[in-house]
């Protein structure tokens, strides 16, 4: 089925301000969602009080909860225990591996019609049905879920057996029809109880809990809904996901981000706008992408340094490179910077970049690649040209970042070449996570010439050797061909 933007959107990528639960549902819509292994035990009262036409809706919903599960061996596994003054397991965890199979049982179980031993049946259930005799699996990983449905007041006691049921990791969902005791439904289900209670008039509706069952059981993928943050690969795990990175990609600390050369020492610059176009609360969204930029270098001393300025109509350094040389640090400080307001001077900030924040004496390093990555939501106020080609001159590798009323010709102008690569633009700040996924600080380890010197002498050492034992071995084919021919 093909996802539409609509359901990826509903899927994750509003981020905070979709649910859980909105998630699922589209999820489901979109064909995304996958039952959890599970050991599930319908527990099914068919007491005199059902009468045998209601007691064929209980069954129906039974059916079509069925139908929303992965039925199989090493997936979900389902079994059905009837009860009412006596109790009888209809369907082992362990007798059917198919849906259909699963399906056409519970076609064929008939009402007891006696009394409401409830009690007796959970204990069933605990001491029988969840046995591994009966193919209970023993792995934590394996959900335990009991549903009972009943329409009457037990005759015997449940809530000490159902404590147990729950202490040894079943859980409890209780649905009650009609003229049932809602106190004894509580006493029955797990926490929470709005999650693990539902009642419906009569059994003619209960069919509308299919839904419900369904959801409970959705375990959503979230690598084929786009719900992960992993920068490159993401590899699905059961409700759940891991990141992974293309070949010549080395994962980083933070689990999701790649590096193609995490090894090399760099310093990196931060020149961020604090003009009072940017707003507080859009200020606060540019400090969370400085963070993800972090996350992604190998911040140490031998390592990434990283550096931050903040300019407006003025210039001021938030902290000089090499002052943090851990990310725990670094991003702490990020999170701290002040609002600067005020107007736009990206040209001053630019001189204040080359002039300043890559010299010795602010803590860059000799012989180590410099990074500036410079952000702004508008027009500067100042010239920027030949701050910018000055820095570039300088060997700084340049990356601008613009947002709403930026303008793109000026990105350009600061950006490296190819500049299709180091210059970015987004209307909206809320995008700007998008932006950050994209900008990769690539930087690569330059070879040590001494290195590539020897190396060169070897590889020339070995080839006049070959060529030596080339000739050598020509020569002493032509004296074995003449041998030859004086013995013939």
């Amino acid at each position: 089925m093909t996802v539409t933007p609509l359901l990826l959107l509903l899927l994750g990528l509003t981020g905070a301000h979709t649910t859980t639960d909105q998630r699922t549902a589209a999820a489901m819509a979109a064909g995304l969602c996958k039952t959890r292994p599970t050991d599930l035990v319908f527990i099914i009262d068919s007491s005199r009080s059902v009468r045998p036409s209601e007691f064929e809706q209980v069954k129906v919903f039974l059916a079509k909860v069925i139908e929303g599960l992965d039925v199989g061996p090493n997936a979900t596994r389902v079994g059905v225990v009837n009860y009412a003054s006596r109790v009888k397991n209809e369907v082992s965890l362990k007798t059917h591996k198919t849906k259909a199979g699963l399906v056409k049982a519970v076609t064929k179980i008939e009402p007891l019609s006696t009394g409401t031993m409830t009690g007796l049946a959970i204990q069933f259930a605990l001491n029988v049905a969840f046995s591994e005799a009966e193919g209970a699996r023993k792995s934590n990983e394996i959900s335990k879920v009991a549903i009972i449905v009943t329409d009457g007041r037990p005759q015997d006691n449940v809530k000490d057996i159902a404590q147990r049921a729950r202490d040894a990791g079943i859980e409890i969902f209780a649905i009650g029809v009609g003229r049932v005791d809602m106190s004894t439904l509580r006493q029955m289900a797990s926490d929470p109880l709005d999650d693990h209670v539902d009642y419906v008039e009569s059994y003619s509706v209960i069919e509308k809990l299919t839904k419900k069952f369904q959801e409970a059981f959705c375990v959503t993928d979230l690598c084929a809904s786009g719900d992960h943050d992993c920068e490159q690969v993401c590899i699905s795990t059961p409700g759940s996901f891991k990141c992974a990175c293309k070949e010549g990609f080395t994962l980083m600390d933070d689990g999701r981000s790649c590096s193609a050369c995490s090894s090399a020492a760099t310093d990196v610059v931060f020149l961020i706008d604090g003009s009072k176009s940017v707003r507080p609360e859009n200020f606060e969204l540019v400090k969370k992408w400085i963070n993800q930029i972090v996350d992604k270098l190998d911040v140490s001393d031998s390592k990434a340094h990283v550096g931050l300025v903040q300019y407006s109509s003025a210039v001021k350094q938030e902290f000089p490179l090499g002052r943090y040389n851990n990310k725990k640090d670094l991003k702490d400080a990020v999170k701290k910077m002040a609002y600067m307001e005020r107007g736009t001077m990206t040209g001053q900030a630019l001189r204040f970049l080359t002039d300043n924040s890559f010299s010795f004496m602010q803590g860059a390093r000799p012989g180590v690649t410099k990074v500036g990555i410079v952000f702004t939501d508008g027009r500067s106020q100042d010239y920027i040209g030949d701050a910018a080609k000055k820095a570039k001159e300088l060997g700084i590798k340049m990356y601008a970042v613009g947002v709403g009323n930026a303008v793109e010709d000026e990105l350009k102008e600061i950006a490296s070449e190819p500049v299709g690569e180091h210059y970015f633009y987004t209307a909206d700040f809320k995008t700007m996570t998008q932006i950050g996924k994209k900008l990769q600080i690539n930087i690569c380890q330059e070879e040590d010439p001494c290195e590539c010197d020897s190396l060169v002498k070897f590889q020339k050492k070995v080839e006049d050797a070959l060529q030596a034992l080339t000739k050598k071995l020509e020569s002493m084919s032509k004296r074995i061909a003449l041998l030859e021919n004086k013995i013939v």
